[in-house]
């Protein structure tokens, strides 16, 4: 469910969908695109896009095995359809080639969908692999289907599976990502500001050699640990 993009990246979750027959056997695919023809749109990568997701159905022949919806959901409307999704066991596929935060993730495992996502970026965060969700590289077909078909197969095998993934997505986000949680945070780190604003309000090197302390000590670490993990994805 995005806008057609090369960074959202529906035209490769489509590719990946028709390159494998088992995906096909097993799964029916549900795009929400926004558009159906080209001369709807005056974005040349979007027309692009458009263009590229007609190639794939014909390509691979995925006629009646594909539903392109041309519609932007209202954000009610939208929950209808995870609702929908849900109410039938299905999951929901982000395949962008990287995501800054992730909202439709959240919105996916909100209402119960087992979500999988791209691990280039927020949803890295978001998401404890194999646990309330699973990471997929949307750039590897072959392993987003074998993802795919691996949940598939466990849900046969074991009855509940589905369920157990489906309410670990609902306590993630109801844990970690509501407005209150949220604003409380905010508010938290508004005060530490406040305390170092009012503190150094003559002096800042105070202020100063405390960021620098954070940087060198707790971010930079970070970032690079970060950086290392994606270099060898």
């Amino acid at each position: 469910m995005a806008r057609l993009d090369r960074i959202k990246n529906l035209t490769g979750l489509a590719e990946c969908f028709g390159q494998s027959s088992a995906l096909q056997e097993r799964f029916n695919l549900i795009l929400v695109a926004g558009k159906l023809r080209t001369d709807e749109s005056a974005d040349h990568e979007e027309i692009s896009e458009i263009e590229r997701l007609y190639r794939i159905i014909d390509e691979y022949n995925l006629h009646g095995k594909v539903r392109w919806l041309g519609v932007r959901f209202s954000k009610q409307d939208s929950g209808e359809v995870y609702r929908v999704i849900a109410d039938h066991q299905g999951v929901f596929v982000q395949p962008a080639l990287f995501e800054a935060f992730g909202l439709t993730v959240l919105e996916s495992m909100v209402s119960g969908v087992p979500t999988f996502a791209t691990r280039f970026g927020g949803p890295l965060e978001i998401i404890h692999d194999g646990k309330n969700g699973f990471y997929i590289n949307p750039t590897h077909y072959e392993e987003m289907a074998d993802k795919l078909l691996e949940f598939s197969a466990q849900c046969q095998q074991d009855q509940d599976y589905w369920q157990r993934i489906s309410q670990s997505s609902i306590e993630r986000v109801y844990t970690t990502y509501t407005w209150k949680i949220h604003t409380s945070r905010l508010l938290s780190l508004a005060k530490i500001y406040g305390f170092w604003n009012y503190s150094s309000k003559q002096n800042r090197e105070d202020m100063m050699r405390y960021i620098e302390t954070l940087f060198y000590l707790l971010y930079k670490p970070m970032a690079q640990s970060l950086l290392e993990k994606h270099l060898h994805a």
